[in-house]
């Protein structure tokens, strides 16, 4: 299973690094999860979106688990976050954070199956959570902790882990893992 987890902070120069990875290759598909909610997030998807080859074909869907299916050449996610994020705004679960909870542990556990299951090379995009400051909504306390057990979940069935920090890359790959 050819999977490399790229996380770091905001604006740590995560996406660029992870863009690198595969830029030499022609048949990317840059697989987006982000809904565009407002002016200065549509602003953020045209620069990214701009900064890419042309070659590389974008598609835009929460439904990750089929695209890693689907056969093809490489595959970028742009990132666990937004899609973690666009799940539970999909389903209106945000006020019913036990119930969101349970479809996001079901959808995680089918997105690292799926993981294991592919032969395409697969490059995943994902926030590092939990190194500022806690969020002070029951909501924010969720994500953070959801999309941290994700994180895990996808960085233990990966063959490569890099982590980006102030726009320097540290490859996690052979360091000790946590058990449980």
């Amino acid at each position: 299973m050819p999977v490399t987890l790229v996380s770091g902070g905001v604006r740590s120069g995560k996406s660029r690094h992870a863009e690198a990875l595969l830029r030499p290759r022609d048949e990317v598909t840059y697989l987006a999860c982000a809904r565009v909610a407002d002016a200065e997030f549509a602003a953020r998807v045209a620069h990214h979106r701009a900064t890419r080859p042309a070659s590389w074909t974008t598609l835009e869907s929460l439904d990750v688990v089929a695209a890693v299916g689907m056969p093809g050449g490489p595959l970028l996610l742009e990132c666990l976050g937004t899609w973690l994020t666009g799940l539970v705004d999909e389903a209106d679960l945000w006020a019913d954070l036990g119930a969101a909870a349970t479809l996001v542990a079901d959808r995680s556990r089918t997105l690292v199956a799926a993981l294991i299951a592919t032969d395409r090379e697969v490059v995943i995009v994902t926030n590092e959570v939990g190194w500022s400051l806690v969020p002070l909504t029951p909501a924010g306390r969720f994500f953070q902790d959801e999309l941290g057990r994700l994180n895990a979940a996808v960085a233990a069935i990966a063959e490569r882990v890099h982590l980006v920090v102030a726009g320097r890359v540290l490859d996690l790959s052979g360091a000790p893992r946590v058990d449980g």
